[in-house]
């Protein structure tokens, strides 16, 4: 059964679940202040790049797709998705102003609703601050109760960059946080209906504060699993030990599990910084030290450092030339928040190097925070001349370079992720292997 729904906030999480949902046969409206963004949407143009969007909008923009500045559609929907960002204060703590000013002008809205409208928050949130935060602007914008004439839940999305529309449209599982509201149920059992049928995806219903929790320790125990094999990684250095097949073997472990073992550089991106920082904070403000997680940033923190410092044993870069491939967090994507290149960029640059930078799509966004450094078109553009290269994103063509590396001035590469081929006449360092 075809839904209607409105999505507030056309950011990374809001345009894609727009489209996937337009997909699945709902009729959408995606609500965002920017008159640009609004604008690109309803022209079939995604405003982010992520693999798959661009032909779910080319496809359902103008029908069954629209965008709009205003909040018109909302007294018409079945469900309202609050997909606005949490942004990170300097103590790590979230910022819910934002979400919160969205939910007021929902609230507004939903004054005129003359049926019961499901609230569905999918920005991530701390456990409590729905109840706290966003149910009292609600009633009173609206002048209505929750649990009678409208509902809130909580519903975390768990899309990655680079294969977001994939992980929606297959997930490993479905979390609605909705305090037994069964109406609340009944509308995302019409909603979800044919991801659950298709894939017999798991659909786990549960509290609003324990789906609120489910997200921060989902990507919370994900960044703990990274620094695990990074710190393990760095002692199988020590002893001239491949960890790569350390993980292999313990990855067939299940209680372990094969995934998120790829030793090397760190965890970047918009997440998992901010959720660690964001959960930590939470736990200092109830009164409990969250030592193992401290211990999680400081590893990741480290292997920028310990890249450098393996550089170093090689080359003095002072005065000269040396390439950084790769400036996104990660393959597929433009995102430089939390990227890896920064901590590297930045300590080639108290060295005194001369930087020169490539990454497929993420050349402009660097320059915007670093415009010292020079860009380059290429990978073979950043390595002539170069008197050495750090690999800090794992893009496929970066696997594919040979004798690119023969242009260099002195042939010393380190490796973030293990994407470059050992070969006669470089001296090649894996950061952990």
């Amino acid at each position: 059964m075809s839904l209607d729904v409105s999505v507030v906030g056309s950011g990374y999480v809001g345009t894609t679940l727009a489209a996937c949902l337009a997909d699945l046969g709902h009729d959408v409206t995606a609500i965002d202040i920017d008159e640009d963004i609004v604008e690109q949407l309803n022209a079939g143009e995604s405003p982010i790049h992520e693999p798959g969007l661009d032909p779910l909008l080319t496809a359902y923009a103008g029908n069954s797709l629209r965008a709009s500045t205003t909040h018109d559609s909302v007294p018409e929907s079945d469900v309202v998705f609050l997909t606005i960002q949490t942004p990170a204060r300097e103590d790590g703590s979230i910022d819910i102003g934002p979400l919160r000013a969205a939910a007021e002008d929902v609230g507004t809205a939903l004054a005129d609703a003359e049926d019961y409208t499901l609230v569905v928050v999918k920005s991530t949130v701390i456990p409590g601050m729905t109840e706290e935060e966003l149910i009292p602007v609600l009633e009173e914008m609206s002048g209505k109760t929750e649990g009678e004439e409208f509902g809130v839940a909580v519903n975390p999305e768990f899309q990655a960059q680079g294969s977001a529309v994939d992980d929606f449209m297959s997930p490993d599982k479905i979390v609605l946080g909705t305090d037994g509201d069964e109406r609340a149920l009944d509308l995302f059992a019409q909603l979800y209906e044919s991801l659950v049928a298709q894939w017999e995806t798991p659909v786990v219903e549960t509290g609003r504060r324990e789906a609120a929790m489910v997200k921060y320790a989902n990507n919370v125990f994900l960044a703990a699993k990274v620094s695990l094999i990074n710190e393990l990684g760095n002692i199988c250095k020590e002893y001239d030990v491949d960890s790569y097949d350390v993980a292999d073997a313990i990855g067939m472990d299940e209680r372990i599990g094969a995934k998120f073992l790829r030793s090397g550089v760190g965890w970047g991106g918009s997440c998992f910084p901010k959720d660690t920082a964001a959960i930590m904070a939470a736990a200092r403000q109830a009164d409990y030290d969250p030592d193992l997680l401290e211990s999680v940033v400081g590893v990741n923190e480290k292997q920028p450092r310990r890249m450098l410092g393996l550089l170093d044993e090689h080359v003095d870069v002072g005065g000269e030339r040396v390439a950084v491939l790769g400036l996104a967090f990660k393959p597929g994507t433009d995102d430089i928040r939390g990227s890896r290149a920064k901590p590297v960029i930045e300590g080639l640059q108290e060295r005194g190097a001369e930087v020169v930078a490539y990454d497929p799509l993420a050349n402009d966004a660097m320059a915007s925070e670093y415009p010292d450094v020079e860009y380059v078109e290429s990978a073979a553009a950043a390595l002539e001349g170069a008197h050495g290269a750090l690999v800090v994103t794992d893009w496929d063509e970066f696997a594919a370079l040979d004798t690119e590396f023969d242009a260099m001035e002195e042939r010393v590469v380190v490796d973030g992720r293990r994407v470059i081929a050992r070969r006669e006449g470089l001296t090649y360092e894996g950061l952990t292997w």
